[in-house]
């Protein structure tokens, strides 16, 4: 998984944007996240718990987009997802799922949010 955080020197806003199939990722980490640090440590803390007890899933719903952590996998998706279940199949459904869910191990995840925190911090 590729990315790149970027800081908008005019307005001290933050943006970054990550691979294909990590796209919601990014939007999560702006429109969710941001620069706000509580929310990171809330993050690390969701991390290290899931470590102590992989089998058990954690969560962080946001406004539009939420984060699942379980069996060492981090699922990011938004929430106008959930519940549309059938309606929403098929061919032309796959391209906006790919933008609209996004899967990376738990490792790599943390390694996105160090990298983020430090992005942020400077």
């Amino acid at each position: 998984m590729d990315y790149e955080f970027k800081k908008n020197t005019l307005d001290g806003s933050y943006t970054c944007s990550f691979s294909m199939g990590h796209e919601v990722l990014g939007r999560w980490l702006q429109e969710e996240v941001g620069n706000r640090l509580e929310r990171v440590e809330e993050i690390f803390d969701l991390i290290v718990s899931s470590k102590k007890n992989n089998s058990q899933t954690f969560q962080l719903v946001g406004r539009e987009i939420s984060m699942f952590i379980s069996n060492n996998e981090v699922e990011i998706k938004q929430n106008a997802l959930e519940g549309e279940g059938d309606e929403l199949s098929g061919e032309s459904f796959e391209i906006y799922d790919c933008e609209s869910v996004s899967y990376c191990g738990l490792e790599d995840f943390d390694l996105v949010m160090q990298d983020w925190k430090k992005f942020i911090m400077r």
